[in-house]
C-alpha cells in the first residue's frame, strides 16, 4: 500500500470514528432532552431573581449529571469544558462544550426556545456537534467536511443576496454583559433596521443559528465570545454552505470577541454595515 492509499485509510477511519461519537453524542443529548422536557412547566413564572437562579442551576445540574459521563466516554482522552458562559480559547486537544440548557432562562420562564447541545472541539476548532430541542423533537448534526443536517436532512444557507430583503437577529450571550457592548449591540439593531428587512433580538443564540443554518434566516452577529452558544450554531452554520467571520470580516476563532454567521450572498452587505460600528 503507498503513501497515499495509507492517508486516505487513516482519513476514513477518523471519519468513521467521529460518526460513531457523534451518534454517542445524539443518544446522550436526546437523554438529557427528554429529562429538561419532563421538567418544564408551560405555567412557570419565576418571581425573583433568586428564584431565577435556583432554578437554572437546578436545570443545569441535573442534566450535567446525565450527559457528563456519556460524552467523555464516547471520545476517549476528551476533556470537559466546565463553565458554559466562559469565553476564549480552550488548551488544546478534545474538550467537550455543552450547554445543558441552552435557552434556560425560556425554559423556566415557561417558553419554548430552548434546547441541549454539546460539541466536540479539536484545537479550537468545533469538530462535530448535536442540537437537540425537545419539544418538538427536532435534532440537528453536524461533523466537520461532512455537511450540516436536521433530522437526517441536508441543511442549505439561505440564498439570498440582498440584504434589504434580509431576516436578521442578534442578542445577549448572557446577562450582566458590560455597559459598552450592551451599547454596540444597541447601535447594531438601529443600523440593521435601516439595511435590512426585519431584525431579531431574542436569546439564545443557537436558537437563531439553527435558523441561518437552515436558511430560515440570513443573518446573526452577536458582540461576546461565550463559547457553549456560538460553537455549535458556527459548525452547523459553516457546513450549511453560510459564511462564519468576525464582524469585521475575518476569520472567526474562540479568540475572538465579535461573531458573525451569514448566508454568502448577504455577509459582504453585513459586514460592511457592522464594521461602521467598530
Amino acid at each position: 500500500m503507498n503513501a497515499f492509499s495509507d492517508s486516505r485509510t487513516a482519513f476514513s477511519t477518523e471519519f468513521a470514528d467521529l460518526e460513531a461519537v457523534l451518534a454517542d453524542a445524539e443518544t446522550a443529548v436526546r437523554a438529557a432532552g427528554a429529562l429538561l422536557r419532563d421538567r418544564h412547566d408551560e405555567a412557570a413564572r419565576p418571581g425573583d431573581l433568586d428564584e431565577i437562579v435556583r432554578a437554572i442551576d437546578a436545570n443545569d445540574e441535573a442534566v450535567l449529571a446525565l450527559v457528563r459521563q456519556p460524552l467523555l466516554a464516547a471520545r476517549p482522552g476528551s476533556r470537559w469544558a466546565e463553565d458554559e458562559l466562559a469565553g476564549g480559547p480552550l488548551p488544546e486537544g478534545e474538550w467537550w462544550v455543552v450547554d445543558a440548557a441552552e435557552g434556560n432562562i425560556n425554559h423556566i420562564h415557561g417558553m419554548t426556545d430552548w434546547g441541549v447541545t454539546a460539541t466536540l472541539v479539536r484545537d479550537n476548532a468545533p469538530v462535530l456537534t448535536v442540537v437537540h430541542l425537545p419539544l418538538t423533537g427536532d435534532t440537528y448534526t453536524a461533523l466537520r467536511g461532512r455537511g450540516a443536517f436536521l433530522n437526517g436532512e441536508r441543511l442549505r444557507a439561505s440564498a439570498k443576496t440582498d440584504l434589504k430583503a434580509a431576516l436578521v437577529g442578534t442578542g445577549q450571550a448572557k446577562p450582566g454583559e458590560e455597559e459598552e457592548a450592551l451599547r454596540r449591540m444597541g447601535a447594531s439593531v438601529t443600523v440593521m433596521l435601516l439595511n435590512a428587512l426585519v431584525v431579531r433580538v431574542s436569546v439564545p443564540a443557537t436558537m437563531q443559528l439553527i435558523h441561518v443554518a437552515s436558511g430560515r434566516m440570513d443573518t446573526f452577529w452577536q458582540f461576546s465570545d461565550v463559547r457553549s452558544g456560538l460553537l455549535p450554531g458556527a459548525l452547523l452554520v459553516s457546513e450549511a454552505g453560510g459564511s462564519v467571520t468576525g464582524t469585521r470580516g475575518e476569520p472567526w476563532t474562540l479568540g475572538d470577541e465579535d461573531f458573525l454567521a451569514s448566508a454568502p450572498g448577504v455577509h459582504a452587505a453585513a459586514v460592511a454595515v457592522l464594521s461602521a460600528l467598530n
